[in-house]
């Protein structure tokens, strides 16, 4: 693996298992070191069209949190486009139903419908795979589609296949 990482599917992360990184050798040098998890999956966007597929480039940053970077290509000088985080069901459901409900995704739903392609490491996809159901997602456009800059404009895309699954008997017993 890339700058002597090797990703570790470990027991007991994110509730069943999850991805953290384990370093052998040198420890990473910057925040940047260590995004060697890639996994490419569309987004449905805030006007209800589908975007991407987008190119998420992950780490573990500590047992119940995996960050991405958001990319639109794999293109040396693609734009960051945006940021997603895979939380800790245990985390994310502690949420008032209505704003999970508006700014997070089951994970499990959205790898169920077939879009998601865990691209590197290839040889952890299905385990990736696996602990990913295990977390809810949220992400974060900062860079919106046609802009020259991104203005600080910030959007909140779904997964394709977000329903209130999961989450739904404390979104019906709302007040």
């Amino acid at each position: 693996m890339r700058n002597g990482v090797i990703v570790a599917i470990t027991i007991g992360v994110f509730g069943c298992g999850a991805v953290a990184p384990q370093h052998v050798g040198a420890e990473p040098k910057s925040p940047v070191d260590g995004y060697d998890i890639h996994v490419q999956a569309p987004h449905m966007m805030h006007d209800g069209t589908v975007g991407g597929p987008y190119h998420h480039y992950c780490k573990g940053i500590s047992d119940k949190i995996l960050q991405c970077l958001l990319f639109k290509s794999t293109d040396p000088q693609a734009q960051l486009i945006g940021v997603e985080y895979f939380v800790a069901k245990e985390l994310s459901r502690k949420l008032p139903p209505i704003k999970w409900h508006r700014h997070f995704h089951d994970h499990k739903v959205e790898i169920a419908t077939g879009r998601v392609q865990v691209l590197e490491p290839a040889d952890k996809a299905k385990e990736i795979a696996e602990a990913a159901s295990n977390t809810d997602g949220v992400i974060y456009h900062l860079w919106q589609e046609g802009q020259e800059f991104p203005d600080g404009t910030v959007t909140f895309p779904q997964s394709l296949g977000h329903t209130f699954t999961g989450h739904s008997e404390r979104l019906v017993s709302a007040p």
